[in-house]
């Protein structure tokens, strides 16, 4: 049987022969950057040493574990991971799909494009420009005090206020991905059949209802997908734009798990630790992964696999 399939592998090696070529670098990519540096996650189990290396380093087991869960600010990071990635989830994920609606049911090209241009724009802007475009916004005398000026309010660092700090993100990140995010979406709505908007038509249908019974169950498998994969990274929340965002006033509600790795493994070199938080972190977001996929494929019919 060993034998059979390798003569199986061999010829399909030969008939296919280009297209494992042009698979070959991604394969390359993932097995170097992907699978061998999984090699380093080890350091979690030990107390490493730049100078004894990986192998060399004391084995410790659970400490850093048991270190990270005892810690005071286990439940802290934990609760605003959660609560800005649902938040993200909540307010963030419908956006791009209405988004990507709206633009489709434009007739003008011209203006659909330039809509379009004007909305992935930000996604291609440097985060740290960003983020000193929010932090600049946000000052006592920038635009968004100004504003706030009109009805009264006196001008205050909104950035050093906890209970701004999450509407300001979430916000932000909505301005910053929802335009690049609608492109698969627009995508998807390029293989809906033409012919049924016709027909909807034909039996009076107005624009609202063929968005409600026509594009919205065809975008469904897609927007299943979409929310399976965006579940799965739950615990993701970009540490560069929470750690050039955030300051010691608004780190009760600002720290999460990603920039308290950075701090403690960048800044406190506490390399093991902080591998142990991610190793953490990662275990979560597959469990996740894994529940969503089933919830998906036993309420919605389709999954990841």
């Amino acid at each position: 049987m060993v034998k059979s399939y390798f003569s199986r592998l061999a010829i399909d090696l030969r008939k296919n022969r280009s297209l494992y070529l042009i698979m070959l670098p991604v394969l390359i990519y993932y097995i170097l950057f992907r699978y061998l540096p999984m090699y380093g996650a080890t350091i979690a189990f030990k107390d490493f040493s730049p100078a004894k290396g990986i192998m060399g380093s004391d084995w410790v087991g659970f400490k850093h574990f048991i270190r990270f869960f005892s810690s005071h600010y286990f439940l802290r990071v934990l609760k605003n991971t959660f609560t800005l990635s649902f938040m993200q989830i909540l307010y963030g994920f419908p956006v791009p799909i209405i988004f990507a609606i709206l633009v489709n049911e434009l007739r003008n090209k011209t203006y659909k494009r330039a809509v379009q241009t004007a909305t992935y724009l930000p996604h291609f802007i440097s985060m740290v420009v960003i983020c000193g475009i929010i932090t600049q916004f946000s000052s006592t005398n920038g635009i968004f005090n100004d504003f706030l000026a009109l009805f009264g309010a006196k001008p205050e660092s909104l950035l050093q206020k906890p209970e701004l700090f999450r509407g300001i993100y979430i916000l932000s990140e909505i301005w910053q991905k929802a335009g690049w995010e609608s492109i698969i979406y627009l995508a998807a709505l390029t293989g809906i059949d033409s012919s049924l908007y016709e027909a909807a038509g034909i039996d009076g249908a107005n624009r609202f209802k063929k968005i409600m019974h026509i594009t919205l169950p065809g975008l469904l498998p897609t927007i299943v997908i979409m929310l399976i994969l965006r579940i799965g990274q739950v615990m993701e929340i970009g540490f560069e734009k929470i750690i050039l965002l955030y300051n010691p006033a608004t780190y009760e509600v600002a720290d999460v798990i990603s920039s308290y790795v950075y701090r403690v493994g960048l800044t406190d070199l506490n390399w093991s630790y902080s591998a142990a938080v991610g190793i953490f972190n990662s275990v979560v977001n597959l469990t996740f992964l894994i529940a969503a996929n089933k919830l998906s494929k036993k309420y919605a019919g389709s999954g990841l696999w």
